[in-house]
């Protein structure tokens, strides 16, 4: 049930139906509610400079929109970079470092999947998870950081910070909970908008290939990979952060008769642990250097 209700709102928000339209016109009023008391607690909020460039990237609308990658890209360019994060979806809580810029000190049940990603692609990073972001940057200052990355934490009004959010399109511009909106871009705040193709572009790369795949997916949205993908067997989705198990990955192998089964690196940070036949679709992005530029002007100020 609980699959079905995440597709369902995926759906709702991003993709509906005549009569999800419907059932968003009516939330409206709601929506004003929360969009108003999003924006007061934005006005109550005071800045606290912590004496550290810290670069937030995220999104402003829920499900996925491709900052694990862009964080990954920005924290590599950096010497002394540190990634603080939630951990969304880990079965851990509180602060725990995942990787101290020299080695993996947890396993991703500990880390969540997307820390794991961090730890393994910007392997020389400090990597933190913590629900309180700002116990993740002082821890960060004091094991040596020189400049923290946050991933998804717009919201955070009271950490003083460059915000670089991620545009995705969407037909639907309200705020929850009729439409996907978290929070508008207040007017009174800067903020940094990046689109695809404009400021950023995805590079794929397919790496053990095996002539047949089944695809298996726990993304938000899976239909992004759409275009990217080759020739499956069989497309298999999960809700974001969905913990597998290895007896689901085999079904999956043995009713396609398939020779691998194809994952992003969210998965498959999930899934080597169980000693199967994986393919990986690895995604990346090359950022404009005007980016750099304008993160280096705001650690310079």
């Amino acid at each position: 049930m609980h699959k079905k209700l995440v597709f369902w709102v995926e759906e709702y928000f991003y993709n509906p139906s005549l009569s999800q339209k419907i059932l968003s016109i009516f939330m409206l009023p709601l929506s004003w509610v929360y969009c108003f008391y999003m924006y007061v607690r934005f006005k109550s909020k005071r800045t606290e400079n912590f004496g550290i460039g810290i670069i937030s990237v995220g999104n402003l609308n829920v499900g996925g929109s491709g900052k694990t990658p862009l964080v990954t890209a920005l924290a590599s360019r950096y010497e002394g970079a540190a990634i603080v994060l939630r951990g969304y979806g880990r079965k851990s809580s509180g602060l725990y470092v995942v990787n101290n810029g020299v080695e993996i000190l947890c396993d991703v049940e500990v880390s969540g999947d997307e820390a794991m990603i961090y730890a393994h692609k910007v392997s020389k990073a400090i990597v933190i998870v913590s629900e309180d972001r700002k116990k993740g940057i002082l821890k960060a200052k004091e094991m040596g950081a020189k400049i923290v990355f946050l991933d998804d934490a717009y919201s955070k009004h009271d950490i003083k910070k460059l915000d670089i959010l991620i545009h995705v399109e969407s037909k639907n511009l309200s705020c929850l909970p009729s439409g996907p909106f978290r929070e508008r871009l207040w007017s009174e705040k800067e903020a940094i908008v990046l689109k695809e193709g404009t400021h950023f572009k995805r590079v794929v790369e397919l790496k053990n290939k095996s002539d047949k795949m089944s695809l298996l997916s726990a993304i938000a949205r899976p239909q992004r990979l759409d275009k990217y993908l080759p020739k499956v067997v069989s497309k298999n989705y999960f809700e974001d952060h969905h913990s597998f198990s290895k007896s689901e990955v085999l079904e999956i192998l043995r009713r396609d008769g398939s020779d691998s089964v194809l994952v992003t690196y969210k998965d498959f940070v999930k899934l080597e642990q169980f000693d199967l036949p994986l393919s990986l679709l690895d995604l990346h992005v090359e950022v404009d250097e005007y980016i750099f530029k304008i993160i280096d002007n705001y650690r310079g100020k």
